[in-house]
């Protein structure tokens, strides 16, 4: 149910083969060794996720949402990025909470149910996860708006500038919330990048019953820049990411960014992609993986050899490993903290719920 292979037209820096390739309006502006960086960060991310997902199925975690195949989308967006940037994620986007440097064991607790999302590694630039489907794109167009009126946008000097970016999926443009988020930013030219990860399903409803047109082609209907790109090329994804930033940093609105890409694994470790996908349309996808494409071009480019490749490997092993130790020791939360956690400043009404809160348990104690 996706769109025929001849009917894709996106920006392409990378090629299915590991080949380079050239683009009228992008380039890559990093070397072979950024692109070796970008390669170690996809390898460890899918790492995350595939040990969480285990840890799922051992029942040392309640659910987990998958990221398998989309790995080039989030890091090469993620590394295009930089403070005063702000980072609003949906609820998959562990590989841009990788790059933004926080660990992954904080991940595990939101999804082991220790921890809402109280990070301690979370810088404050990377907003929450958000489960309400589409919602985080209203929030970041409000962030935006305040960087703006920060001072934040427009300036002389680029390094003062800061934009937002938000993380969707092709499922959330089906939502009001984003159509919503879509006008205030053209309203406003809010300096907002919204970064949908085309990953073809909607949990089970593929994108060709979603919508007419291709996703991109919605923000001209707002007045605003929609791009389409090879969502498994990071480089490619760097360098709309980069420009499409730089757009928003410097005043001149909100940008569209549509990565064209494919969830290899599952919605949620609760979706069974058997009952509506074909394995031939699985296959298909997996001979465009993003992490063998960049692998295959840096080893013919003499950029890494097998000895950097096995270094990683143990270093993605060492990983693994300390996820597995963490999640089972992860400390049980207590219900006395949950006062605490609702306002910055806790008003006397939630201290006096908690003080009767806590005599209450006292009184068993004692008995």
């Amino acid at each position: 149910m996706t769109e025929a292979a001849d009917s894709i037209d996106f920006v392409q820096l990378l090629d299915q083969a590991g080949r380079r390739v050239e683009h009228q309006d992008f380039a890559y502006a990093g070397t072979d060794a950024d692109i070796a960086a970008r390669l170690r960060d996809m390898i460890l991310a899918r790492r995350i996720d595939s040990e969480a997902t285990a840890l799922q199925r051992k029942g040392e975690l309640g659910l987990w949402p998958p990221m398998l195949g989309q790995e080039a989308a989030q890091i090469g967006s993620a590394r295009a990025s930089r403070m005063p940037d702000e980072l609003i994620p949906s609820y998959r986007e562990h590989g841009v909470a990788w790059c933004a440097g926080i660990d992954p064991i904080d991940l595990l607790s939101t999804f082991r149910g220790t921890s809402m999302a109280c990070w301690p590694s979370r810088p404050k630039n990377f907003h929450l996860y958000s489960f309400v489907i589409g919602s985080q794109t209203l929030h970041a167009v409000g962030m935006a708006m305040g960087m703006q009126r920060d001072g934040l946008v427009g300036n002389e000097d680029p390094d003062a500038n800061g934009a937002a970016v938000v993380y969707f999926g092709d499922g959330a443009t089906s939502q009001g919330d984003v159509n919503e988020a879509f006008i205030f930013a053209a309203s406003y030219a809010a300096p907002v990048v919204f970064f949908c990860q085309n990953n073809q399903y909607a949990i089970s409803e593929p994108i060709a019953l979603q919508s007419r047109i291709p996703l991109y082609r919605r923000a001209a209907g707002f007045g605003f820049p929609g791009v389409r790109v090879d969502g498994n090329d990071v480089l490619a994804v760097e360098a709309v990411t980069a420009w499409a930033l730089d757009h928003a940093r410097a005043g001149k609105g909100p940008v569209l960014v549509e990565a064209y890409t494919y969830r290899m694994g599952a919605h949620t470790t609760s979706d069974d992609p058997t009952k509506y996908r074909k394995a031939e349309e699985e296959a298909e996808w997996r001979a465009k993986d993003p992490i063998e494409r960049v692998t295959t071009y840096l080893l013919n480019a003499g950029a890494i050899d097998q000895a950097w490749l096995d270094r990683v490997a143990v270093e993605s092993e060492a990983l693994a490993e300390r996820l597995r130790a963490a999640c089972v020791e992860l400390p049980e939360p207590k219900l006395e903290d949950s006062w605490h956690q609702v306002y910055a400043n806790t008003p006397d009404l939630l201290e006096n719920q908690r003080t009767e809160y806590l005599a209450y348990q006292a009184a068993f104690e004692v008995n």
